[in-house]
């Protein structure tokens, strides 16, 4: 893999940062039993480490809200309850707060893992949902939020940053619109994560779903919702916890309201060493870095003939996420040329967004996406421009 250019950081950050994976293998080998299932110091040692894990989640997010009776703020570690990924995540929070005759607010730049969930909610249980446009660029007017709440709306779900297009939206904006109107505010993180700051007291989020191996630079198979103080969300996942084994009924508390069985503990770890790495490295100056490297691959591309760049060219207000096509060839075909003739990998077609899709007319052959990490470099970029050049010109 060493000549390899891996451009699709969006689906996966590649490679991980070298104390990941050394932290999985020293848990696996030295304490990996299972936690919560035994008073042995090995399990106790697990224990610890998933709290830990929990606590460095929490601190990142802060899902602190303001008592406002005493004025002072908590913060529960255990609200971050840890899923496979964004989307198992996603479906505890929408199967968790919606029921039959309620309405739920989404947009055009959802996820599959929001979409879906969604018209299941719809087809299975009566629930009502209204798809927010969005602008040529892919932004969503807060205020068409408002507009379409009702008086059933029993939550409102956003894709902070989107995986086609890499805009952001004004999380801030839409998190003050549900305080006003005294709606639960959910945001799919996926993109986001690792990448930018994220303040759930601050941008009044009530559930953020976020997924561990893409900005947060963890393993596969490991992820999370982290859950404000006070938010209400309903048990939808049973089994066992390791505690209280007797009840009949799943229990209640956190954070086995939304975990059971056993965990990712090897993900949980690799997780843990990729927080501290992050704040080592510096969430801005990763953030910089890959701006830094998109900039000069929007200027690069922009200047091929043929090649039609989606979303808009700034560098604000966005991740490092970049949609093309090339005038008269598939986006899957382009991909396989970048692959195999450049060993650039890359993803191709419509990104599990075909709402996204719809609205800027590549539906449904999509697009070729470049995406940017922290281990890419200036000739990584140079290759690529230099790649879809001699493509282009075929």
């Amino acid at each position: 893999m060493s000549d390899t250019i891996y451009l699709d950081n969006a689906a996966t950050s590649f490679p991980k940062p070298e104390v990941v994976r050394h932290e999985m293998s020293s848990f696996c080998r030295e304490s990996g039993v299972n936690p919560g299932r035994s008073g042995c110091d090995l399990g106790l040692r697990a224990e610890s480490m998933v709290l830990g894990t929990r606590k460095k989640l929490s601190a990142f997010f802060n899902p602190s809200l303001v008592d406002p009776a005493s004025g002072k703020t908590s913060k529960d570690p255990n609200h971050l309850c840890f899923t496979p990924n964004a989307t198992a995540s996603l479906n505890l929070i929408i199967n968790g707060t919606l029921d039959r005759g309620d309405h739920v607010v989404s947009t055009i730049m959802e996820h599959n893992s929001v979409i879906r969930p969604i018209n299941h909610a719809v087809q299975d249980r009566g629930v009502q949902a209204t798809w927010v446009g969005a602008d040529p660029e892919g932004y969503v007017d807060p205020e068409d939020i408002r507009r379409a709440i009702r008086k059933n709306t029993a939550l409102v779900i956003v894709n902070h940053a989107s995986n086609v297009l890499g805009v952001v939206q004004d999380i801030e904006a839409m998190g003050a619109i549900c305080r006003e109107e005294g709606i639960p505010f959910a945001v799919d993180a996926a993109q986001t994560a690792g990448v930018l700051p994220i303040d759930m007291a601050r941008m009044n989020i009530s559930f953020l779903a976020f997924t561990g191996h893409k900005g947060l630079f963890g393993p596969t198979g490991i992820g999370g919702i982290c859950v404000a103080d006070g938010a209400e969300i309903r048990c939808s996942l049973y089994g066992g916890t390791g505690v209280r084994s007797a009840h009949p009924l799943h229990i209640d508390d956190w954070p086995h309201r939304l975990e059971a069985g056993t965990q990712n503990l090897g993900g949980i770890a690799g997780l843990s060493a990729a927080q501290d790495w992050i704040a080592r490295r510096g969430i801005e100056s990763i953030y910089q870095h890959e701006i830094a490297l998109l900039e000069m691959l929007l200027h690069g591309l922009q200047r091929i003939p043929g090649v039609t760049i989606y979303g808009h060219t700034r560098t604000e207000r966005r991740v490092a996420v970049c949609s093309f096509n090339i005038e008269n060839r598939m986006p899957a075909e382009v991909g396989t040329f970048l692959d195999v003739d450049y060993n650039i990998l890359t993803r191709t077609g419509l990104e599990c967004a075909p709402l996204v899709h719809k609205h800027i007319g590549t539906f449904p052959l999509g697009t070729v996406r470049f995406s940017i990490g922290p281990f890419n470099t200036l000739d990584h970029i140079e290759a690529a421009i230099e790649a879809v050049s001699q493509i282009a010109a075929q």
